[in-house]
């Protein structure tokens, strides 16, 4: 299964326009939050109406420069991730939305332990095995998180030499769960593939600004699943 990971639209529909092609390519898209520009809240809209026209199957969470209140748009488009647990082809995703609190200027920073509430369906979806492939209840190697804020890493997080804006507690979350993958966002320029433990980390960077985005290809294999990503650019 392939999915389109975009992140950081900023009200830019020009760029989002220039992926029809893309979006055509893959069998769905993960949009990791930030349908606004920064300050500008009334461009999430237009950034949300076109972005559901390109593609049938979207999960997205909002980012930090969404107002709270647009989950409400996101849920009346039946996108919404963030603290709901869906499957698709065998594949678990569950989204956190909004960034950690920072400047205090953008409407939607939240407390690093609010943001991790937004993953505690997973406590109760853990005796739920009809959909499920998890080898336990702790780890879960069909899920894909989706999360604007992004975990504590050597690269995704980075927005300048030796300085990282992650979250440790998402970080230890992700070594104790064990997903495939994860797709985030927020840091533009931590645009970057890596890992962390078992579980491939995805910031496919800014569309809005930066014209970046990634695929992420990931499969089943009798019980083993695999997760590969490319970075790419509208340039």
């Amino acid at each position: 299964m392939k999915f389109l990971c975009i992140s950081d639209i900023h009200g830019n529909i020009k760029n989002l326009k220039k992926m029809e092609e893309v979006f055509k390519s893959v069998d769905a898209v993960l949009f990791a939050g930030d349908f606004a520009e920064c300050f500008k809240t009334e461009t999430s809209k237009p950034v949300l109406d076109q972005l559901i026209k390109m593609h049938d199957e979207i999960y997205a969470v909002l980012g930090n420069c969404d107002e709270p209140e647009f989950i409400e748009e996101l849920e009346d488009a039946g996108i919404n991730a963030e603290r709901t647990l869906s499957y698709t082809q065998g594949f678990a995703i569950i989204g956190s939305g909004g960034g950690s609190k920072f400047t205090g200027k953008t409407p939607n920073e939240r407390e690093l332990t609010d943001l991790m509430e937004d993953f505690k369906i997973l406590d109760s979806a853990k005796e739920d095995t009809e959909n499920s492939d998890k080898q336990d209840g702790k780890t879960w190697p069909n899920l894909i998180i989706l999360s604007h804020n992004p975990p504590k890493g050597e690269k995704v997080d980075s927005f300048a030499p030796g300085m990282h804006a992650g979250s440790e507690l998402l970080t230890s979350f992700v070594l104790e769960k064990k997903p495939l993958a994860l797709v985030t966002g927020h840091i533009h320029e931590g645009t970057a593939i890596e890992k962390i433990g078992d579980t491939l980390v995805i910031n496919p960077g800014s569309l809005g600004e930066k014209g970046t985005y990634a695929l992420l290809t990931v499969e089943k294999k009798e019980n083993n699943y695999t997760a590969e990503a490319e970075l790419k650019s509208l340039e």
